[in-house]
């Protein structure tokens, strides 16, 4: 098969694995990113604890995780077909996907959230903030660096999950590879779809890397801000002049 030939297939299956890809990772991070911070605001000695709805919500979470990708996407076809009337195709693809997503995105959130320094809460609780500000002013700005690395690999994984959703006809590059590379035996297109799966992959982590770090400079030396402004000192009073000792 020619370039010429090639560049048609490969624009529409690059369409379909954006669109997957955008609206799993999306999917995830909204569903991941409470999920992962209720596991360590409810873990012995959190802010809300509770250990059996810690060890409740943390097996689902590690039983999510530990189904392969292939499995748990026909697990899931019967859902599948509710929510989307189909199992077949990108919109098809995206519910495992999403699914699949936010248990490995939680864990990371949770990892990135437990490396916040416990003084800055204790700080803000001292000053009276309940748990929502110490969500919201605290944990949430200060692991943000991690998290945005964590949003990285988040994708990288889900774009492997796309690709690995295309053996069973759903859409995207990994299809195109199989439809052409495996079942017509066009190796020239199997190996520049996999060329170009690898440099969106570096390019993702080039930006994701890009951004944590621009992030964590920005916050280099203020990492108790959050703190800080809320224990900033009321306006001193002014000097007694003439004042007798």
């Amino acid at each position: 098969m020619t370039w010429s030939q090639m560049q048609p297939l490969l624009a529409e299956a690059g369409q379909e694995t954006l669109i997957m890809v955008g609206w799993s990772t999306l999917i995830a991070v909204a569903g991941g990113l409470p999920l992962g911070i209720l596991l360590v605001l409810t873990d012995k000695g959190g802010l809300l604890q509770n250990v059996l709805v810690n060890r409740v919500i943390g097996q689902i979470v590690n039983i999510a995780r530990s189904l392969p990708f292939i499995i748990l996407m026909v697990a899931l076809m019967s859902f599948t077909r509710w929510i989307t009337g189909t199992t077949i195709g990108s919109s098809a693809a995206i519910v495992p996907l999403a699914i699949g997503g936010i248990p490995f995105f939680a864990r990371l959130v949770e990892t990135a959230v437990r490396e916040v320094d416990h003084g800055l809460v204790e700080a803000v609780q001292a000053m009276g903030g309940n748990t929502w500000t110490v969500v919201r002013k605290v944990l949430v700005p200060e692991a943000l660096p991690s998290l945005i690395a964590s949003t990285t690999t988040t994708v990288i994984a889900l774009i492997g999950y796309s690709a690995m959703a295309g053996t069973v006809g759903g859409g995207g590059l990994g299809d195109l590879a199989v439809r052409y590379g495996y079942q017509r035996f066009d190796t020239g297109l199997m190996w520049v779809t996999v060329a170009v799966l690898a440099v969106a992959i570096s390019a993702i982590q080039l930006a994701g890397d890009f951004a944590a770090r621009a992030l964590h400079r920005r916050g280099a030396g203020s990492s108790a801000a959050p703190a800080l402004r809320l224990l900033r000192p009321g306006k001193p009073a002014p000097a007694d002049v003439g004042k007798v000792a």
